[in-house]
């Protein structure tokens, strides 16, 4: 029903935020290591499942588009609800918990908040079918290679790093998009168009 919201953080608790979206204040249950990066008035986009039942209506949220899949993965585990899934990625990335299932690392599981030895082996049991090590390694590669990007991109100028996102979505890798852009010279340094083309030319 929701699929993302995007605005601003109004506040924080120790389990949730509340994001101001068109003057609505929505409450959004998340995992501690992203509550964490969060900071007051900080422009976010999160990626959201609404969960109904009964007596109340609730919105679970993530900033990984990858961490939302694996939360609606963990909801297919019997026994698990949204509040023991959000434990779980408080507890271990995506990236580990998939690796887990897949090693049969019960160990790795259990260090999640309330999961013990049995739904760690019940985890394992019911979701290694659902799972390829293939994708594993493309999705930890992806992550790895995201988060470079993030940390090489903060000591750029707002104009080059949107010149470096440009070539990314042209499908060039974020290490050489970074290092084309950061060879542009003699071009204005406020134009993005002519920085990106400047870039492509040292591609």
């Amino acid at each position: 029903m929701i699929a993302f919201i995007r605005g601003t953080v109004a506040d924080l608790t120790e389990s949730s935020v509340i994001v101001e979206s068109g003057n609505i204040g929505y409450e959004v249950f998340m995992p501690s290591g992203d509550l964490n990066r969060m900071t007051m008035g900080m422009e976010v986009k999160l990626h959201t499942f609404f969960h109904v039942r009964e007596d109340a209506m609730q919105l679970y949220g993530f900033l990984a588009k990858d961490d939302l899949n694996v939360f609606k993965l963990l909801l297919g585990v019997s026994g698990i609800g949204p509040k023991g899934a959000i434990g779980v990625l408080s507890g271990i990335t995506a990236d580990e918990l998939r690796f887990a299932v897949l090693s049969d690392d019960v160990k790795t599981i259990s260090k999640a908040p309330g999961i013990g030895k049995k739904t760690a082996q019940k985890m394992i049991l019911e979701l290694k079918d659902k799972l390829k090590l293939e994708d594993a390694f493309e999705l930890k590669l992806a992550h790895q290679e995201e988060q470079l990007m993030a940390e090489s991109a903060g000591d750029l100028r707002d104009e080059r790093r949107e010149a470096a996102e440009a070539l990314i979505a042209l499908g060039y890798s974020s290490t050489d998009a970074l290092r084309a852009v950061r060879q542009v010279k003699d071009v204005p340094l406020d134009d993005v168009e002519a920085i990106l083309k400047a870039a492509l030319k040292n591609m």
